[in-house]
Order: C-alpha cells, then structure tokens, then sequence
C-alpha cells in the first residue's frame, strides 16, 4: 500500500508547475483526475512531440494520471466538475486568479461544494499587489527573481536550463498539499493553499539574496565555475572535461600533491579560498590537466580524496553508469509510443512504485462519468453538447 492510496485529487492544471505538484502526489499512490480543455487540453501536450505524441514536458508531469475533457464555461460540465468535487480529498488549480473567479473554481466556490477540501491555488505573482494580473512563465520568474543576473558568464546572462522556478512551486505545492492532508486528519479541518511562481522562486534565492545583502553586489557571473569558491569548476583533459569542487584548503594542498605542485600550495595567492578567488585567472592558468584522460584523472582525484565528476551530456543520462547499476530506468507508455524514463528517487522500505502511463487527451472521461453515475446515454449527450 501506497502512503495516499484512496486519495483523490482533481487537478484544474496545464503547463509545468501544478501539474509537475501532481505528478509527485501520484507516484505517492494519489488518483490524479487531470481535468483539460476538450480542444486541446493542457497546451503543455504540444510543446514539441518527442514522447509520441505529446511533448518531453508533459510526458515527465503527468505520469500515472487520468485525464478528463470538460468545457469549464459549459453548465453540465460544470455539474460533472461538482459531483467529481464531493468525492475529492484535493483540488489543485494553476488557472489565474480572475479565471478561476469567472469559472468559479476559486476557493471559496469550491469550498461551497465540499467543505473539507484541500485546496491549491498556484498564480504567477499572487492575487495581490502591481504584478497581480501579469503573466507568469517560468523564463520571466527567473529575470524577475534575479536567477538570470545571476546566470551565465561576465556581461553574458542566461536562463537556467531547466525550468527551476516550476519546480521549485511544484515541489513546494506538493509538500503543503501533504502537510494540509495530515492535519486534515488530525482536525477534521480542510485547508487552502495559496503559493505563487515568483515567491516559489524568490524562496530559493535566499542564499545569492543574502550574499548581495551582506556585500552590497550580487555574486558576479563565472559561467560553469563557483563564484566565491576556486577551483569549483570545470577543466579541460586530454578527451573531455572533468569538474572540480576544491572546497577547502586541505582539498586544495592534496590537489597540489596530486600536480606535483607543492608550490602552487604555499603560493600566497592560492593559500585560502578567499585568495583562490581573488586571483582566479592566474590559479586557472596554473592548473594544467591536458595530459590525462579523463578517466585517470577521476581516478587519480578519487585516490587523493578530491572532489570531482566528469562533464558528461544530457543525453547520455539515461545511460549514466551510475543509474544503470542501480536499475533506476524505467519503461513509460505515452500516447503512441513508449519512453525510457527514471524511477523517482526516494526508495522507501514501506510502499512501492510501480510505472504508470501518460493519459492521451480524454482518455477517462467516460470512465470517470459513469463512476460518477452518468448513464452512456447523457455521456453521449454531454458530448454531443460539447461539454466533454
């Protein structure tokens, strides 16, 4: 048995932040109801089409969901939207706040139908404040949040190269959703949780804030090596590059005997971090590693307790030799197709994960309908509606 086995959650969601929340809530053992526009649905479907026919996006969120197809704007579909609502644990909504207004899907309206419902409502900036009607994409959360000053190398910036101010949300969406379902059990007592993507974000930004605070500028950008910590980065070897992450001064002098160096280590540029810093492009130009390969390099900083990773491409990831010993791929099907994906990566003693398919668009409307006791024949007539 899985921890939220029983746990039903309808997700109001499109794009990456809420349903990526779900995702997480649905390898835990939750039914995910994904409710999406009849045409079309979540427009994160068609981001690209490298999963079959859905995007890499929406294959990664929507793992073990059903999807569901009703036209908010419609009054039976609304009804259906209502009855799957009283049997709801949660419902989770990433629509903006003046749509779900509209809609009456906000809190408050969906309180109306089931009063202990746990509620998630995701926005871009907040229902409050000069950015309260801005659009919110994860891109524009990064410039907004400062993650993009903060990125890329000398005057050149650059957006993270995932979308880290959506899982940031997601992941916090998903852990109040768990912290409000046990004090549900605990009180009886439903809960609404308001979060937005650039307060999600700003959360995570804590420590270049702070850094900015106490020394007046931001961290300056130094690509692919560490701002305040040297050497922490990337060096070129004789067939590719390997990462260093020289943390300490100890690190720093085996590093050194490692080179046949001793004098780089008593060089008094190079003797704390803070020296290793200050005179980066001379340290850089010191630190030669041309003549080995990469695997007798890693070997060789292993030995000398060095912290250090090879620099490898995203695509050879699913053939990393560390997730292949420990079986951590998986095989996923997708509307028309299969992927190979990763296990999640928590292990627990006490529940088990099991790979569940990505839904294609209305897949389980019908389904859904007759648990909810509509008969095939007012099914076909919400369809012929265009309710569904």
């Amino acid at each position: 048995m899985r921890p939220l086995d029983g746990v039903l959650v309808v997700s109001l969601e499109q794009a990456v932040a809420v349903p990526y929340a779900t995702r997480l809530l649905a390898d835990l053992g939750a039914r995910v109801v994904k409710v999406e526009r009849p045409d079309g649905g979540d427009f994160a479907r068609h981001y690209d089409t490298t999963c079959g026919s859905v995007s890499s996006y929406f294959a990664w969120t929507n793992v073990g969901k059903q999807s569901v197809t009703l036209d908010l704007k419609h009054p039976a579909a609304r009804e259906v939207l209502n009855r799957l609502v009283t049997r709801a644990d949660v419902v989770v909504c990433n629509l903006s706040p003046d749509a779900a207004r509209r809609l009456d899907v906000d809190a408050s309206s969906l309180r109306r139908v089931k009063p202990d419902l746990v509620i998630g409502e995701l926005s871009g900036y907040g229902d409050s404040g000069p950015y309260a009607s801005r659009k919110a994409f994860d891109a524009l959360v990064q410039s907004e949040a400062g993650l993009i000053e903060l990125t890329g190398q000398d005057d050149v910036t650059a957006r993270a190269g995932i979308s880290v101010a959506d899982i940031a949300a997601g992941v916090q969406l998903q852990s109040a959703v768990l912290a409000a379902l046990f004090h549900r059990a605990r009180t009886g007592e439903g809960a609404t949780l308001s979060l937005s993507l650039f307060e999600a974000m700003a959360e995570w930004m804590h420590q270049p804030m702070l850094y900015a605070a106490g020394t007046g500028r931001a961290a300056p950008r130094t690509g692919a090596h560490h701002p305040s910590i040297a050497p922490y980065g990337p060096f070129p070897c004789a067939d590719g590059t390997v990462h260093l992450a020289v943390q300490n001064d100890p690190q720093w002098r085996r590093l050194c005997h490692l080179l046949d160096r001793p004098d780089l280590a008593d060089d008094p540029r190079f003797t704390t971090v803070t020296s290793r810093v200050a005179h980066r492009p001379a340290l850089h130009a010191e630190l030669d590693f041309t003549a080995w390969t990469a695997t007798d390099l890693l070997a060789a900083l292993d030995r000398a307790d060095v912290p250090a990773a090879r620099t490898r491409g995203v695509a050879d990831l699913p053939e990393h030799p560390q997730l292949t010993a420990r079986d951590r791929r998986t095989r996923i099907p997708v509307p028309d197709g299969e992927i190979t994906a990763l296990r999640p990566p928590v292990d627990s003693t006490a529940w088990d994960w099991t790979p569940a398919p990505v839904p294609a668009l209305g897949e389980h409307t019908d389904h859904v309908l007759r648990e909810l006791g509509y008969s095939p024949e007012r099914i076909a007539e919400l369809r012929a509606q265009s309710a569904i």
